[in-house]
């Protein structure tokens, strides 16, 4: 498959990051993911924060390609990836929580709306980017049996809670990509989509 045409201030971004990045044990898929998420928030120290287990990269590239859906948590991480799902596989794309979704009793409106879809698609990839209880209560499905997820991407911000559903996404046996400490966000877990979605398409035959 061609590769897919980026701006030119993208590639030039990128070579400047290349040139800065140092030394480091990343696979090329790795890095490629890394390096996005490094161009989307111009901060290296994403590069020891990124973490990939399970065999994520190839299994996202998978679903990804075999157009599963994906599940995103909220708006902002929606409206970040769409515009490249639109031009690699078109996914199915549902978004958790989006305005005026009430939420039910105990639980965040995007909780709700994640356990909602996940339980509908209990085989899609989902990405968390900015809600940690709804990544709490997705990994209690998981450890339960209730879904098994494609991949998880998990890169919640914040300090509630954030670094203890990271924790438990790390001992959860799915394929995930997991932002460790307070860091990430919408933008950082868009971009690590935005970066499969691009490998995935341009490793096509």
């Amino acid at each position: 498959m061609a590769k897919l045409v980026q701006s030119p201030i993208l590639e030039e971004s990128f070579a400047l990051i290349d040139q800065e990045f140092g030394t480091h044990s990343l696979t090329p898929t790795e890095y490629a993911v890394v390096r996005r998420v490094i161009h989307s928030t111009a901060d290296f120290e994403f590069k020891d924060l990124v973490c990939f287990a399970g065999g994520a990269i190839d299994a996202a590239l998978q679903h990804l390609s075999r157009r599963g859906p994906i599940i995103v948590d909220v708006t902002m991480v929606r409206q970040g990836v769409v515009g490249m799902v639109e031009r690699t596989f078109q996914n199915p794309l549902l978004t958790a929580v989006t305005v005026g979704d009430p939420a039910a009793a105990g639980r965040t409106r995007t909780e709700t709306g994640l356990v909602r879809y996940v339980e509908e698609y209990p085989n899609a990839l989902v990405v968390v980017g900015n809600a940690p209880t709804a990544l709490m209560a997705l990994c209690d499905r998981i450890e339960s049996g209730q879904v098994r997820p494609a991949v998880v991407i998990g890169a919640p911000v914040g300090f509630v809670a954030v670094e203890d559903s990271k924790r438990r996404l790390a001992q959860a046996s799915v394929p995930q990509i997991r932002v460790e400490g307070r860091k990430g966000g919408s933008a950082v877990a868009a971009a690590i989509l935005n970066a499969l979605l691009v490998l995935a398409w341009e490793q096509q035959p």
